[in-house]
């Protein structure tokens, strides 16, 4: 008898001990946010305990008997080896139960000792040594073994990209003594040999050169391998808009005499490309365009550009050719010719230039371009009798700037400044010297709000009488340019019919309000004030007024201004519109 009932009471507990329910949640208590967070991913409930409708009572006690031991698992990477775990399961409504956790999880342990130690041929090397310093974890930190980890990779792959190869761990432990809440951490690096770049192949270039090519390159073969000079070399081919893809791959299992060869798999974007455009604004009118982009002529990457634009006020066809330097990437020459006419209320002109220019850096940001350039020019001031110019314009152009993004600036300056002149004695029609410059900053503000500062200026000497300056060279400063809310080309000196013939000297200011909605957009108050004279004395500011939005995209944002003037009932709202951000 005895016998039998050991075995029905065996069967019985074998039997699954159900209760209805609808559902069963987990509650947690007794941490914190981020420690909730944590235990809420681990301890997720398994389906396999409510079963049609049916909580299955053995292995909920069972899941209840391990949460000890999985909260203790989960908790010990965060430095908590103290913790302590009760739960119990409850009917909060009809059918819905619900799986209550209280965790205690103590006071975390912290580290009391830390040794980091580098040894090897690099263990007297400055950047090694500056990433053993910035280890994320510290004497006094909590023991947290996710950073642990996380610093031990950074450490590895810091010393790889500096040409340390064959850098390893020769010891890495983390040493708890939970009885005297004692933490140790002890990390031995060795740094192996430093490696060189090797050879360096191109693959699938097309028609470029090699020689062409090798100008991106931001190391040379036996430099030191640096992981920053091919992260500089991509960006070098890709910001060239030359390629369609490009892939930089160091080939570690190549290596031979400590050397790295480099494998640089290219494929070239189409050599012709013809961009047309069509657009309105309150300046120009309706207006169309076509650009066209030889990238690679004569296989030698020279590259030819040529504009088209027509529109009710201007029409231009300009020609660029550029001969890029072979030894420096910066550096280049360039051929300009084009034919511009000008057709607004203050003016007519037609010119016809040829220009050649060359291109290099000085000074870090500093960007200089020397350049001849020979014009020839028929205008006509307010329907007055035509004037001929024959000018020869040497000059030099300087531009500096620091941006952090070029699309989408935050924060930045720039400046740019202009000089040229020309003399009777050297094949122009009058002596002539101008300067020319303009300087922009932005600066970011609370709320998502950002202050654009923008400062246009110019000066002209010269020795003749001011109605042989052509217009060209004359400053209007009213439209999209300079004051907005004024219509284009107008503005400056006018003559005793009240008519606009320009003036020779310019200073314009604008302040822009920008907030923005959405990454992609922004809202615009601005005003702008200034003017052209010819004397101080006859410096007659005007300003206008006016809200706009700005449409961020990769090519640059597109601006949409409406502006009118302050203290002017002649003139109304007028709507101006530019793309490519003023850096």
């Amino acid at each position: 008898m005895r016998f039998q009932f050991y075995l029905i009471f065996f069967f019985l507990l074998l039997l699954p001990m159900t209760s209805s329910a609808k559902s069963l949640s987990l509650n947690i208590q007794g941490v914190d946010k981020k420690l909730h967070k944590i235990l809420e991913s681990a301890l997720v409930l398994p389906a396999s305990l409510i079963s049609e409708d049916k909580i299955n009572r053995s292995w909920l006690s069972y899941h209840q008997r391990q949460l000890p031991e999985l909260v203790s698992a989960t908790l010990e990477p965060y430095g908590y080896f103290h913790s302590q775990v009760e739960s119990q399961v409850e009917e909060i409504k009809q059918g819905e139960y619900q799986l209550t956790v209280e965790v205690k999880p103590g006071q975390p342990l912290k580290i009391s000792t830390l040794e980091l130690n580098l040894t090897g041929p690099g263990a007297s090397f400055p950047p090694l040594l500056q990433l053993l310093d910035s280890f994320p974890l510290h004497v006094s930190d909590i023991l947290r073994q996710d950073i642990y980890e996380e610093g031990k990779a950074e450490l590895l792959k810091g010393a790889i990209n500096l040409g340390y190869f064959d850098a390893k761990f020769q010891q890495h432990q983390i040493l708890v003594n939970r009885d005297t809440r004692q933490v140790n951490i002890i990390l031995q690096f060795e740094s192996g040999d430093r490696f060189h770049f090797g050879k360096t192949v191109f693959m699938d270039h097309g028609d470029y050169q090699e020689r062409f090519l090798r100008r991106y390159l931001s190391y040379q073969e036996w430099d030191y391998f640096s992981q920053k000079k091919l992260n500089q070399t991509q960006k070098r081919m890709r910001d060239a808009n030359l390629f369609r893809s490009i892939d930089i791959k160091p080939e570690r299992d190549q290596a031979e005499e400590h050397q790295i060869p480099v494998k640089i798999d290219l494929k070239p974007a189409p050599r012709h490309q013809f961009f047309p455009g069509i657009g309105y604004g309150t300046d120009s009118g309706v207006r169309g365009s076509l650009r066209y982009r030889n990238r690679n002529l004569f296989h030698r990457g020279h590259e030819f550009q040529g504009d088209l634009r027509v529109s009710e006020e201007n029409q231009y066809f300009l020609t660029t050719y550029t001969i890029p330097d072979l030894d420096h990437l910066d550096r280049m020459t360039r051929f300009h010719a084009g034919i511009i006419n000008e057709d607004n209320t203050s003016y007519e002109s037609d010119r016809f230039f040829t220009e050649a220019e060359y291109i290099r850096p000085f000074y870090k940001k500093l960007t200089a371009s020397f350049f001849i350039r020979r014009e020839r020019e028929r205008y006509w001031i307010n329907d007055d009798s035509s004037e001929l110019s024959h000018l020869l314009l040497p000059g030099v152009r300087l531009s500096w700037r620091q941006v952090d993004d070029l699309i989408t600036p935050r924060r930045g300056i720039q400046t740019k400044l202009e000089l040229k002149g020309g003399a009777d004695a050297l094949f122009s029609d009058i002596d002539l010297l101008q300067l020319t410059g303009n300087i922009t900053t932005i600066h970011p503000l609370p709320q998502q709000l950002s202050l654009l500062l923008r400062l246009r200026g110019g000066a002209t000497w010269h020795s003749s009488s001011f109605s042989d300056l052509p217009a060209s060279l004359r400053f209007f400063p009213g439209g999209g340019q300079g004051v907005r809310g004024y219509k284009y080309k107008t503005l400056g000196p006018k003559d005793n019919d009240g008519d606009y013939i320009g003036g020779k000297h310019l200073l314009v200011a604008n302040i822009e309000l920008e907030k923005k909605l959405t990454p992609d957009w922004g809202i615009v108050i601005f005003t702008d004030i200034g003017n052209s004279f010819n004397t101080l004395s006859d410096y007659d500011t005007k300003q206008g007024a006016g809200i706009g939005a700005n449409y961020y995209t990769s090519i640059g944002a597109l601006h949409i201004d409406v502006a009118r003037p302050i203290g002017d009932n002649k003139n109304g709202l007028r709507l101006s519109l530019s793309v490519g951000a003023e850096w």
